[in-house]
């Protein structure tokens, strides 16, 4: 086996076997194949690009102006107390820098033309407002330490990196003017912005570097140009000389009238000093000037286009980022739709930077910060980017109106509300409305959660009462089956005139009972009037009777005509009972009779009607009986 084909075993998961594979000696990055485009040649190369060149100058504006406009926020990792006021402090943060905002995320983009971005973060204590030293001036009293600029280290004052063991970048050495020293800042004290992280280098990759070829094209041609513009305009200059000068020797005077002619030539402008003055010195034998200049014609325009040439290279440049659509327009072609879907791709490419930007701060500064102030949270807030590309209004309000319809409620929302009024660029509410549809939309989320588990318990109870409805529907129906079977029990019995007579019989019997029990109730109660009467004689006999006897006897009269009235009432209530009683036994035995009438007439038709042969179809008489059956 060849050394290095054994393969380790029992290794530790905590242990880095391989590498990256980045190209690097001595903290010097060599991945470029290009020259001109290693260390800090390439800076000076992407520095003439972006500040040189309108087209790449035009797209690197664009992209820094989308990015200022974008609202950057601030998401607390919960809705309890202690997370929104985390969220809060880092909020303070960032607007209490001695650098706007905006001014950072501008230096940050100085990543895409030289493909990183190195800042060092500077903190501060807040103690106040009022106080002279940097380190301490603050908008907040609370003592805490925050941010008090997140500065660039410029990429041409870079002089090698810091690698550790794995490879993982651990510090920059910088040598910056006026001072050149070389100054080492660590990683732990810095950010580090890169637009891409190939193989882990910290240079990353330029955003223009496929762009490098057409633009270096670009550049030939548009001097090629120049110099045959002011060639086709000025006319090819031409001197004629004697031969013997020509091959004069250096620095005799012949030969330094060949460098005047020679410096003549290549010195022809256009302009207001235009014009020549040179000698005139005829030859003898020919009668001839030896010295002439004169200036050939132009030739017109070229036989290549070198205008539609740097258009195309200058598409090539804008192509490389998606960027094309800055052209749209100025050939006098293109659409609308698909100026539409190329600035959508484009801004998806730039919303992209944004995320990294905001990754870098959340995973790297937030935590840091709130190390240095010892304030341990469950979870960090986080920075997030706000949307490049608006949402089409037109298109958002069918979408809502869609959904609505549907049988969706949009509101009390206080978020939903607060992103259509960015949206629309409308006035942002107050606190105290803030609060009151914050307050609103937690009461309606309470209730639609409440009427939630109200439906879910219903679903579970009917589910739970299904099986018991069946069995009571099962039992209403064997119910129905026996009253049916009853009922027809009864019908049954009720045309039988048998069964009628006796219950005729039975009503008659009972009404005579009732009619005896109302009569033998009548006689009772005269009885016990007499009684009471006759004992309250006694009473008032016995006592002796004091000057107010009269009034007493007067009242036992009256209440004895009382009791006679209200027997009398008892006795034709009874008589009038006993009378109706009476009636409804009459009645029955009348009802009795007519069925026991009807009974024997159905009888008598059954015994007149003629049988019928089921055979045949032919009735046959009724058999006339026999003397001693008549007998019988």
């Amino acid at each position: 086996m060849f050394p290095g084909q054994e393969v380790p075993k029992n290794v530790s998961p905590m242990i880095e076997l391989g590498a990256t594979g980045l190209r690097r000696t001595s903290g010097y990055i060599s991945e470029e194949f290009l020259p001109q485009l290693k260390g800090r040649k390439a800076v000076q190369v992407y520095k003439e690009m972006s500040d040189n060149d309108p087209i790449v100058g035009a797209l690197l504006f664009a992209v820094d102006r989308l990015l200022r406009q974008i609202t950057w926020r601030v998401e607390p990792s919960g809705t309890d107390a202690e997370a929104k006021k985390a969220a809060e402090f880092v909020e303070e943060c960032m607007e209490d820098m001695s650098t706007t905002w905006d001014d950072v995320i501008s230096e940050i983009l100085s990543m895409l033309p030289f493909g990183w971005s190195w800042h060092e973060i500077i903190y501060k204590k807040r103690v106040g407002p009022w106080e002279r030293d940097p380190k301490k001036r603050s908008k907040h009293t609370d003592n805490k330490i925050g941010w008090r600029k997140i500065p660039i280290r410029a990429q041409e004052t870079l002089t090698r990196w810091i690698f550790d063991e794995t490879g993982g970048i651990t510090a920059m050495v910088q040598m910056a003017p006026p001072a050149y020293k070389q100054v080492v800042i660590p990683i732990e004290k810095s950010l580090l912005f890169r637009v891409s992280t190939a193989k882990g280098n910290p240079e990353g990759r330029s955003f223009l570097r496929n762009a490098y070829r057409p633009w270096y094209m670009k550049k030939r041609l548009e001097e090629l140009e120049g110099i045959g513009a002011e060639r086709d305009l000025a006319g090819l200059p031409m001197a004629r000389v004697p031969s013997d000068y020509l091959s004069a020797a250096k620095g005799t005077e012949k030969a330094k009238m060949v460098d005047a002619f020679r410096t003549m030539v290549r010195s022809v402008r256009r302009n207001e000093q235009e014009g020549i003055i040179i000698p005139r010195m005829m030859d003898p034998d020919t009668k001839t000037d030896m010295f002439d200049f004169t200036l050939l014609g132009g030739g017109g325009t070229r036989q290549f286009d070198i205008n539609g040439i740097i258009n195309r290279y200058e598409e090539r440049i804008l192509g490389t980022v998606l960027a094309d659509f800055i052209l749209v327009g100025h050939q006098s072609v293109g659409s609308y739709s698909l100026h539409s879907d190329k600035t959508g791709l484009f801004r998806s490419g730039i919303q992209s930077i944004a995320d990294s930007i905001a990754d870098v701060f959340n995973r790297y500064a937030i935590p840091r910060l709130f190390e240095v102030n010892g304030w341990k949270v469950d979870s960090l807030p986080q920075l997030v980017a706000g949307d490049i590309d608006p949402p089409d209004l037109t298109q958002l309000s069918q979408f809502m109106g869609q959904l609505t319809s549907a049988g969706i409620t949009w509101f009390p929302d206080p978020e939903l509300e607060k992103f259509l009024r960015d949206a629309a660029r409308l006035p942002k509410m107050d606190e105290t409305s803030e609060a009151v549809k914050e307050t609103e939309a937690r009461q309606a989320s309470i209730m639609r959660l409440a009427t939630q588990r109200v439906e879910m318990l219903g679903l579970t109870q009917q589910a739970e009462q299904a099986p018991l409805q069946t069995e009571q529907a099962r039992m209403g129906v064997e119910q129905t089956k026996q009253q049916m079977t009853l009922q027809e029990q009864q019908a049954q019995e009720q045309s039988n005139p048998e069964v009628q007579a006796a219950q005729s019989a039975q009503t008659v019997q009972s009404g005579e009972l009732d009619l005896a029990g109302k009569e033998q109730l009548m006689r009772h109660a005269e009885e016990k009037h007499q009684m009471t009467l006759e004992e309250m004689k006694a009473q008032a006999a016995l006592r002796t009777a004091p000057p107010d006897t009269r009034d007493k006897d007067m009242a036992l009269k009256h209440t004895d005509a009382v009791n006679r009235q209200a027997l009398e009432r008892e006795k034709i209530g009874t008589k009038t009972e006993a009378q109706l009683a009476r009636e409804k036994v009459r009645q029955a035995q009348l009802a009795s009779r007519q069925g026991q009438e009807v009974h024997g007439e159905k009888l008598k038709q059954m015994k007149l009607k003629p049988k019928v042969d089921s055979t045949k179809g032919k009735a046959f008489p009724p058999k006339k009986s026999k003397p001693e059956e008549k007998k019988k």
